[in-house]
């Protein structure tokens, strides 16, 4: 008994560990400095461009495929400022069940080819015969470049996606295979 001290502290400290599901809510000025937060500023600047020029242009009858590109403009700047949201104020980690990253991947994925095909049909209705400088070309013109831009930023942010999906998803055999064994 010549071993056991006489006096035993018995003082614990508490550790008060939030959780990042109930972390407050703030800004992530690190994801705007991000290569996708910038990308996905660049999307919806250009993008925003894309459907104003749309819109703001006189459509005549026969442009019924104007009514794809407006949709793929409105449609995809508004999903793009949710995700954006989401991002900004960090509420990523408070909702773990959603698969973040392939969420982003498929919807970086789909919103690139969605901007092919808006391209494309924007860029085949500028007719060069028209007066250069008009009003119709002009819009239609701008748009079809806007779209172009906002198409290859969705584009490297999809190859974005994808590096950060794979660096994350390694597992022992690509270790092994890649000899990056920490054993």
């Amino acid at each position: 008994m010549a071993d056991f001290p006489d006096k035993v502290n018995t003082h614990t400290s508490m550790r008060t560990h939030v959780s990042p599901r109930f972390s407050p809510i703030g800004v992530d000025v690190c994801f705007l400095k991000s290569s996708i937060g910038i990308l996905m500023i660049v999307e919806l600047v250009f993008g925003l461009l894309v459907w104003a020029l749309i819109a703001g242009s006189r459509i005549s009858s026969g442009d019924g495929a104007f009514g794809w590109v407006i949709f793929v403009a409105i449609f995809l700047w508004i999903l793009t400022i949710v995700i954006f949201v989401f991002y900004l104020l960090s509420l990523t980690p408070k909702l773990p069940m959603v698969p973040w990253a392939h969420l982003s991947l498929y919807f970086n994925l789909g919103a690139t080819v969605l901007y092919l095909t808006a391209f494309i049909t924007n860029a085949s209705s500028v007719d060069p015969t028209s007066i250069k400088g008009s009003y119709k070309y002009n819009n239609r013109a701008a748009a079809a470049f806007f779209a172009g831009v906002v198409m290859i930023s969705y584009g490297v942010s999809t190859f974005l996606c994808m590096l950060s999906l794979r660096g994350r998803g390694s597992n022992a055999a690509t270790s092994q295979a890649t000899g990056n064994n920490s054993a």
